[in-house]
Formats: structure tokens, sequence, C-alpha cells
């Protein structure tokens, strides 16, 4: 198989809710990933199961700022508002399986970012919002995050672990935007994942300047919290939620434990990011391939990402970006071993 050149662009941005949501319409407009993301026969589907003025009410209360930038987003895409939060909300929309591990250390929190290369949108974002904390991270469906970390030095990423017994809720993309904009301690986040209606089933990794580390187990019908800093894809505690098949999430879980004690930040990075440690996954056609390892300290307010395995991260320095001096970084490239199309820079298949 030949090896697969892709990329990120680093989107960097301050101001308004409104005018960023406006702004990343217009983009979204002028690229292959439109008809996906906005694709009527899935709108179809949308309206018979999402209530719309449900979600509103939740994003009300949950993060009323996100209507704001919802509103510029249809604006920028020639949207109404009703099919924006249908396609962008994160409000009962469907999950396909992933992958995914996470390790955090006395400063740090890394993390393997596993799913299906026709998910991949190739958007890492600097946004410093009018009101709200400002965020680092890679975007997934434009508005939500993939993982992150804000100006308050809290960091965060998801595991998947089930989607049997959906309810009614949002998924984690949404979900992990919240707690990065709303949230500056591990306390918070964990009030917020109590209160927010989960879609499906996830782990939620969190890691605050005050050295706490917890992982939450969140299904639409629970929530639990353990203090931890390794996760992968299934639940200790909520057991009656995981999946079958738990083969793999536990090899990588044992893999995680078996390390020493402390390992520092270089030897966190390589543990995920070298083929050969066998947590960086190359299955991608079981949407479980590793398509970005990022890697986040608090204490630096240091971001960094790559693509592909065995890389040095590609660093941002969010302290200087938050003094508004921007990253001169405006792309970051890697390769990855797949055939598989990425409809962000391959254009859309017939399949998409």
């Amino acid at each position: 198989m030949t090896m697969k050149k892709y990329y990120i662009d680093v989107i960097q941005y301050r101001g308004d809710r409104a005018s960023f949501g406006f702004e990343q319409g217009k983009w979204l407009k002028q690229s292959p990933l439109h008809p996906i993301y906005t694709n009527p026969d899935i709108a179809k589907k949308l309206r018979f199961s999402i209530n719309l003025s449900e979600a509103v009410e939740w994003i009300k209360a949950l993060f009323p700022a996100f209507l704001e930038e919802l509103q510029g987003l249809a604006e920028g895409l020639d949207l109404t508002f009703d099919q924006a939060i249908m396609h962008f909300s994160g409000y009962q929309q469907e999950w396909k399986k992933s992958g995914c591990t996470i390790l955090t250390g006395d400063h740090y929190l890394v993390r393997n970012y596993d799913y299906h290369p026709k998910t991949y949108e190739g958007r890492f974002v600097l946004f410093q919002p009018d009101n709200g904390y400002a965020t680092i991270g890679p975007s997934q469906r434009i508005v939500g995050r993939a993982d992150g970390m804000n100006e308050k030095g809290l960091m965060t990423g998801y595991n998947f672990v089930n989607r049997r017994n959906a309810g009614d809720g949002f998924i984690p993309t949404i979900i992990t935007r919240m707690i990065l904009e709303k949230c500056q301690s591990n306390e918070e986040a964990i009030a917020l994942l109590k209160e927010v209606p989960h879609r499906v089933a996830f782990n939620y990794v969190l890691a605050d300047r005050f050295g706490n580390r917890h992982v939450v187990e969140a299904t639409s019908q629970a929530v639990r919290v353990k203090e931890d800093t390794r996760s992968t894809n299934h639940f200790d505690l909520l057991t009656e939620a995981n999946r079958h098949h738990l083969a793999d999430s536990q090899r990588r879980m044992a893999i995680l434990r078996n390390q020493k004690q402390q390992l520092s930040k270089p030897e966190a990075f390589q543990l995920l990011n070298n083929i050969e440690k066998e947590l960086f996954a190359e299955k991608y056609l079981q949407s479980a391939g590793t398509l970005h390892t990022s890697i986040y300290d608090t204490n630096s307010l240091e971001a960094g990402i790559a693509l592909g395995h065995n890389r040095m991260p590609t660093i941002f320095s969010f302290g200087d970006w938050l003094q508004g001096k921007d990253s001169w970084v405006r792309k970051v490239k890697g390769q990855i071993n797949t055939n598989e199309r990425m409809p962000y820079m391959d254009g859309v298949g017939e399949n998409e």
C-alpha cells in the first residue's frame, strides 16, 4: 500500500462568534466537505428525529453563546437557522464507531485520534471569542472539537465506547467545545458533564493546571467519575454499557498501565506516536486508524500535533498567541498508510 500524504490547515481567529461562524461558513462553502455536511438526504432524516426547539433550549441553557456562531454559520452557508441546528449543533446526531487512546501526565495530555480517514477535515483551530475562554485544537464537523486545551490550561479529549441505547443529547465534539470554552478546571468540567445530555457512550479525559486528572464515563443514562490518567474505549465503572468486543481496547490499556510510573512528555508522545509501541493504529478501514497525535501542556500553554507515525509534533505556543502573536505555521503535513479517500482534500466520492 502506498503512503497517503495529507495536511491540516491552521485557522486563527479572534473576535465575535457570529463573525467567526460566518467566516467558517464561507470557508466550508468552497470546500469539498460542503455537500457532505449539508447533505439534503441527511437533512430529511434528521428533520424527523431532531426536536429543534429542544436542541435550542439545551444550547441556551448550557452554551448560549454557541447560538451566535450557528447563526453566523447559517448566514455564511445560505442555510436557514433550523438547517444549521440540524447539521451542526451536534444534538441527536449519529456517531460511527471509532478508536482513540489518551494518556495524561503531571502537566500534559497526549492523544491518538483514531477514526476513518473520510471523516477527517484537516483543520487546527485557534479561537479567541469575545466571551468565553480561548481554545486550541483540531476541529471536527467545523464547529466541534476533537480534543484541545483552553487558555486556563484545561485539557480534554474523548474516547468512543458504545452507540447502543443512544438517547436525546449531544455528541462529544460539541460537548468538548462546551468544556473548553466554559470551564477552567476538572471540577467545573465534571459538573458540566453531569448536566449535559449525552447522545452516546464516551469517556471524557480531563486534566487541569491544578494537577487534577479524571476520566468521566458518560452515557445517556448515567455519568460516573474516576481519578485516572489513562483511557481507551471501554468503561471500568459503567461496564453494562460496554461493547462486546473489548480486546483491542484492553490491549491498549494494558500497554498504558505497564509503563513506568511517570513518563516524561517526550516519552509519552513517543509511546502513542511511534508505531513500534503498538498504540498508533493503522486500522483505517475499521474506523480505528490514527489520524493525528496531539499533545497539550498546561504549564507552558503549548500545543502540538503530528500527522502520521514516528514524527515530531509541530508545536504552537498558545501562550504567545493569547498575547496577540499569530503563529507563523499555516499548514502541517504528514502521511499515513492508507488508500482511503479524504474528502476535504480529495473531493467527494460516490459513497460520501
